[in-house]
């Protein structure tokens, strides 16, 4: 099929280049020019793992072409995928100015009956706004879909490859069916294909994203009333999560969750309920215990320092919100790594990725550590934010060697208490 995607972020990159590799002809969309000529090499803005392969193998085969063209990307194709940002508003409402933008130009470049799909996260109703504004601007038929992602970032290919379910809003049967079409390798191999209203659709991403966080908030809470009262959260955690209601998946605590979806859908949430009258309380829960999580991490610290860590040197392993990714957006990282810095410590910081993305936010106020090991020269302690596969096993001897003191303040819990003391290390984390 013939396809355009508007926006070539983690989710219309991610989709464009995987409805390529399923045999569509399909074009990428984005205003930023540098963007889309590193695009064209085959060079990619975000890391995302098999991206970078399925990207240069399907350009090498023609099935995938970048523009910034958007009259000449709707023109060719049939269906037309709007997946730009909807960063959050002053009072935590969505910005859907891009999407007002992007639903213009589609208006005016239509030339034939097309299907336009949006992939961005909006509010309930929305899709119904969009249908009436495209109408008020041609009079080209054309059907709007509600088709929202659930892609991990780390495992963003893997997901839209192999998808737990696909969800596809409209009231237009024709609509319903040429999206069955396009997703009829998906349902070839059993995954489900939920068909639906718009509006249903659109709610659908904010509440599974809003559960996943709470989920998170909830287990955050738990971790720290076990490590108040003696109880072993680890060891609570597997025994609630062996209850097939519940499950193990997001169930974890550590120092919060960050990224571009969970704490902005939480939000645009929060500001939709409270719109129509309603108080959320559960979710406002959800989003104040995150924030809290990382404070309560950052003061773990300062404490063990007795509130005094100036001229102390802290190394810092991770720093992107999550492993996989180089994302830093709404990072627990940066909120620790400021509270510290403002408290006159030392930063020695590494990322496997996320270090460009770092020198951004932090500029010249901490160091850039060469590897893992680098970063702990001479500090008088180490901070694990985040759970890169290649922080799991270090050589701790060799650590021990090169720190100050050996204290360790792990913030995703991934290492073993007992082994560590056994090692000579002084080791804080969560809920244990």
């Amino acid at each position: 099929m013939r396809v355009c995607v508007i926006g070539t972020g983690y989710v219309g990159l991610v989709a464009g280049t995987c409805l390529a590799d399923m045999g569509n002809d399909v074009i990428c969309v984005d205003k930023d020019k540098n963007k889309i000529e590193n695009l064209k090499k085959g060079i990619a803005p975000i890391y995302e793992p098999l991206l970078d392969e399925l990207l240069v193998q399907n350009i090498q085969k023609g099935r995938l072409e970048f523009s910034c063209d958007i009259s000449y990307a709707v023109k060719k194709s049939s269906i037309c995928f709007i997946a730009v940002g909807t960063p959050e508003g002053e009072n935590g409402s969505a910005d859907l100015s891009a999407v007002w933008e992007t639903a213009k130009e589609i208006a005016y470049s239509l030339n034939e009956y097309k299907v336009i799909v949006n992939k961005s996260t909006v509010p309930v109703g929305t899709g119904h706004k969009l249908q009436e504004f495209i109408k008020s601007v041609t009079s080209v038929d054309f059907d709007v879909v509600s088709n929202p992602e659930f892609l991990k970032q780390g495992a963003a290919v893997e997901d839209f490859l192999r998808p737990d379910r696909i969800v596809i809003g409209s009231d237009s049967k024709k609509a319903i069916k040429i999206m069955q079409e396009l997703y009829a390798p998906h349902i070839l191999n059993g995954n489900p294909v939920m068909v639906m209203d718009l509006k249903s659709a659109e709610m659908t991403k904010y509440a599974a994203n809003c559960f996943l966080a709470l989920k998170i908030s909830y287990a955050n809470e738990m971790a720290n009333i076990c490590e108040k009262v003696g109880a072993d959260a680890f060891m609570v955690k597997n025994a609630v999560c062996a209850d097939k209601r519940i499950g193990s998946k997001f169930f974890y605590s550590g120092i919060g969750f960050g990224g571009s979806c969970f704490p902005k859908d939480l939000r645009a949430l929060i500001n939709i309920a409270q719109e129509n009258g309603l108080d959320p309380e559960v979710l406002n829960a959800a989003y104040n215990t995150n924030l809290k999580q990382r404070k309560i991490f950052a003061s773990k610290v300062l404490e063990r320092f007795n509130s005094n860590v100036s001229g102390k040197t802290f190394a810092v392993w991770g720093l992107s919100f999550k492993p996989q990714t180089n994302d830093m957006r709404e990072a627990p990282s940066v909120t620790i790594i400021n509270t510290l810095l403002k408290n006159g410590a030392l930063i020695r910081a590494f990322d496997p990725r996320a270090m460009d993305e770092a020198k951004k936010i932090f500029k010249d106020s901490i160091y850039y550590a060469k590897d893992c090991y680098d970063a702990l020269v001479n500090c008088d302690a180490l901070l694990l934010l985040t759970e890169w596969h290649e922080f799991r096993m270090p050589d701790f001897s060799k650590m021990n060697k090169l720190m100050n003191s050996p204290v360790i303040f792990d913030g995703r819990n991934q290492y073993d208490p007992i082994a560590l003391s056994q090692a000579g290390f002084e080791y804080y984390c969560i809920g244990r």
